[in-house]
């Protein structure tokens, strides 16, 4: 049930008797630890002090700000909007814009992610999907994937692992947003691209938002990415770099597999891909790095910009080996004989 608040103005004390530490906060508010360092970031609520050994510590009046921003927040208001309306509230919990933090600045971005976890965290799917088609406003296809869903998700598996979300949040918030970055990845590519990416996971890979958030910013290079998604096994890539003729394979793995099971994908792949090339991405490739080289594929690098430089290097080193290798005319070809 939605708790009603009231229009007034909150009454927040002037003095400290704390200090408290962020458990503590956190048992007062209801609101979890991690969410308060994420308004503490995003939005300058609350605003606590240091300790020498870098401990947040906070007072009263923190806690009265928190209280307020959360009663906002379930009311129905957006994380941003209640941050907003909480500051003109209490002028003096602004960040000083002189000999002190920066005034607050709020990235829409990083506003829309918020609004979204917000809406995880009170497990309401309506909202999850109305901040989703919310975000679609913002920017394009690479933008709204790469710095509104992608984190979004990151900061959900965080809560996630740290007890405040139940895995039924975490499923139904990686379903709509995997969803909608599906979506985006149809929107972005051109189907009379000259070049396809095969994309996919690991055959005992099931996290796919990582391949997806990649297939958007593949299409957004003029690329035509084809998603065959999680789990996928080499005989699978076989089959497909046979029947689409890709210009490069990315693969992607976020849990490392055991050490065994780790060079019989790897073989398996090299031999699947076939001359095309290939290279590995997700958080377990790096670890992997040595083995992926040595059978002939590539390490996905982590920026964006680097990611795009490899993938165009390997595609015309791959048109290259292809025309170098394409068999020359046959002199008595009738087709090629010189007019007298």
């Amino acid at each position: 049930m939605t708790r009603t608040t009231s229009p007034r103005v909150a009454t927040v004390p002037t003095t400290v008797r704390g200090p408290y530490r962020i458990h503590v906060v956190a048992e007062k508010t209801g609101v979890p630890a991690a969410t308060l360092r994420a308004w503490e970031r995003r939005y300058g609520i609350p605003s606590p002090e240091r300790t020498a050994t870098g401990y947040r510590l906070y007072g009263d009046r923190e806690v009265e700000l928190v209280r307020r921003l959360s009663s906002l927040v379930e009311a129905g208001v957006s994380a941003q909007d209640a941050a907003r309306q909480v500051l003109a509230e209490s002028p003096a919990a602004a960040p000083p814009r002189e000999g002190g933090r920066e005034p607050l600045v709020i990235d829409p971005f990083e506003a829309a992610a918020a609004r979204i976890v917000v809406a995880v965290e009170r497990f309401d799917e309506l909202g999850i999907q109305e901040e989703l088609r919310r975000a679609l406003f913002l920017g394009n296809a690479s933008q709204v994937a790469d710095r509104v869903l992608t984190p979004a998700l990151r900061q959900v598996g965080e809560l996630w692992h740290a007890g405040t979300l139940s895995i039924a949040q975490e499923h139904l918030a990686t379903e709509h947003v995997a969803a909608v970055i599906r979506d985006l990845v149809q929107l972005a590519r051109r189907d009379d691209a000259e070049h396809s990416v095969l994309c996919a996971c690991f055959a005992d890979e099931e996290h796919v938002i990582g391949l997806l958030s990649t297939a958007v910013q593949i299409a957004t290079w003029g690329l035509r990415p084809v998603v065959l998604g999680a789990r996928t096994p080499p005989s699978a890539i076989r089959d497909s770099v046979r029947a689409l003729a890709p210009s490069i394979v990315a693969l992607s793995v976020t849990i490392p597999p055991s050490p065994a099971r780790q060079r019989e994908l790897l073989d398996e792949y090299a031999s699947a891909c076939a001359g095309v090339p290939w290279l590995v991405g997700g958080a377990a490739a790096p670890a992997m790095a040595a083995a992926i080289e040595a059978r002939g594929g590539a390490v996905a690098p982590p920026h964006v910009a680097e990611l795009r430089k490899l993938v165009q290097a390997r595609i015309r080193d791959a048109k290259g080996f292809r025309e170098r290798r394409a068999p020359a005319p046959h002199p008595t070809d009738p087709g090629k004989r010189k007019k007298p």
